[in-house]
């Protein structure tokens, strides 16, 4: 069993990743908090817990990098979630490729991308969620090469 300890940066994390995502829902309708939550409950330190709580802030919400910057979130959780923060028109085996190299990044993404293959977390595997969970099995196979 991991124990998180709720140090201020955390609760900071915790703080930010509810406001930010506190009116998206998933594409079953959940609260889409409740993903990056799970993923946090995965990690094994503190870089890696308030990662998982921002993976997608940047990319999903209104909030920048600066912005994080700011409130004063340290340079190596910065790092990591500009690459976890995929630009318009990267490719995405390329996006992957990157993550692979920065271990908070990668231990994010490959609990991001186990939760996201996971199709119990659906109500309807159509044709085109099978295909994204395919692309997500896929590049979770060129994370762990």
């Amino acid at each position: 069993m991991i124990c998180v300890i709720y140090t201020a940066l955390t609760k900071q994390a915790l703080k930010l990743c509810f406001e930010a995502h506190k009116e998206q829902v998933d594409k079953s309708g959940l609260p889409y908090v409740f993903h990056p939550f799970h993923l946090a409950e995965q990690m094994t330190d503190e870089e890696t817990t308030v990662a998982a709580l921002l993976h997608d802030v940047v990319e999903d919400t209104p909030y920048t990098l600066e912005d994080l910057r700011a409130m004063g979130f340290p340079e190596r959780i910065l790092e990591a979630l500009a690459l976890l923060t995929r630009a318009d028109g990267t490719d995405y085996s390329e996006y992957v490729k990157a993550i692979k190299k920065n271990p908070i990044a990668r231990a994010v993404k490959r609990a991001d991308l186990l939760h996201n293959s996971d199709a119990t977390r659906l109500s309807v595997l159509d044709e085109k969620a099978s295909a994204r969970r395919e692309k997500y099995l896929a590049a979770l196979a060129l994370l762990e090469e």
